[in-house]
């Protein structure tokens, strides 16, 4: 694959220069000349008037795509750390790979990470590519885009995995659109197709009311998104005697090509946001039965007494009683607790798409035929402000509290 610039139509105009996110274009002598920083994303030619650039040498729609083999999973960081997603990836990754017969890969980037993903082996993975530079040190999705499609099309994996986090939803698009593959966002559920050996990725649509199981049929590789804590993570065996520095490639790269137009200034938190509600094994839930702002604190009590934390419905939210970080479904957090508690919830699709995959789902509802029931382990039908005064007061007995 190549791109071309036509010096007979180009004037030199510099509107292929403006858009380019990638330092890649400089007019020379009056003409448009592209360098090796080009990552091939198309932008110069939607903004070229005169038609005059093209890429060159892309592939037919159907391919023979028997050079691609593997599956890979993205192993996003935080302050040098592999975020929870990446191992759930990795376990869902390992039962993808062993459906196909195929190795499972990891692809860590960023600075100063060499240090803390070993453990990163202990969930399946048969190698790790590794990219540790400074210019990373800023979650900046136009770099790591350009990092992703080289190694991506260096190592050719048939699928790769993302976390559908606030950075893998700016980040896995471009690299799709570079390099002109079917992205699915936001799976719930993946498998393969044993007849035809492809990948079928289930997402929500329709605000949740349909599940879509769609596949990639025409381009490789097959790209998926995945909500964080829908898939399980579980460790698998591994010999003592194996040596998982051998499982290693690290990566140089040349820093002066990983040039942005993007500059950040700060990184402010909201209020509340020093919350994770993605971290506690007990979340008690309230909705729109609560009936207001000074009701959680009732729910708190409870969860504060189980070593939990307090969760909300979208309505709640809405309606300003408790803060968006609290919030559990398809808008919000998706959330795999021990137990959940849900409290006046009536159990809308988009909330049970947030947190069905609870251990122990336990739901107080005044309404018998609210849908939160269909999922409950243990429901309660009453009212929800003399059921749960009467837990708390007995688990404070049972503690000797009162």
């Amino acid at each position: 694959m190549d791109i071309k610039v036509d010096e007979s139509t180009c004037t030199g105009c510099s509107l292929c220069k403006n858009v380019c996110m990638y330092d890649a274009i400089e007019i020379i002598n009056g003409k448009a000349v592209i360098d090796d920083n080009c990552v091939f994303c198309g932008a110069c030619i939607d903004a070229c008037k005169f038609n005059s650039i093209e890429i060159t040498g892309l592939p037919d729609k159907h391919l023979d795509f028997s050079n691609y083999n593997g599956v890979m999973v993205f192993l996003e960081t935080l302050d040098g750390a592999v975020l929870d997603v990446g191992y759930e990836l990795a376990t869902e990754g390992r039962k993808l790979a062993s459906s196909l017969g195929v190795p499972l890969s990891g692809v860590l980037i960023g600075n100063k990470v060499k240090d803390n993903f070993l453990q990163a082996f202990e969930y399946g993975l048969d190698k790790i590519y590794c990219i540790d530079n400074p210019v990373f040190s800023n979650q900046l999705d136009d770099i790591y885009a350009k990092v992703l499609v080289q190694i991506i099309d260096k190592y050719k994996p048939e699928i790769f995995l993302a976390g559908a986090t606030s950075f893998g939803r700016s980040l896995v698009p471009k690299v799709a659109a570079i390099i002109k593959t079917g992205l699915t966002a936001d799976c719930t559920a993946l498998a393969i197709d044993e007849e035809k050996k492809i990948l079928l990725q289930t997402r929500p649509t329709f605000g949740g009311n349909v599940l879509a199981t769609i596949v990639t049929k025409d381009a490789r590789p097959q790209m998926a998104t995945v909500r964080p804590h829908v898939m399980e993570k579980k460790k698998t065996a591994i010999a003592e005697s194996e040596d998982q520095s051998a499982k290693i490639e690290f990566i140089d790269i040349d820093q002066s090509k990983f040039k942005t137009k993007y500059k950040l200034i700060s990184t402010e938190k909201e209020a509340g946001e020093n919350i994770n509600i993605t971290d506690y094994d007990v979340i008690v839930s309230g909705g729109r039965g609560i009936g207001g702002s000074d009701s959680f604190a009732l729910l708190k009590e409870l969860a504060d007494l189980l070593g939990g934390v307090v969760g909300a419905s979208r309505a709640a939210v809405d309606s300003n009683w408790i803060s968006y970080p609290h919030q559990v479904g398809q808008t919000g957090k998706t959330v795999n607790p021990r137990v959940y508690i849900a409290c006046g919830i009536s159990g809308a699709i988009q909330h049970l798409a947030g947190m069905q995959t609870s251990d122990l789902v336990i739901a107080i509802n005044k309404d018998p035929e609210a849908p939160i029931f269909k999922i409950a382990n243990y429901g309660i039908v009453g009212d929800l402000f003399e059921v749960v005064p009467k837990l708390i007061r007995k688990i404070k007995m049972g503690r000797g509290l009162i």
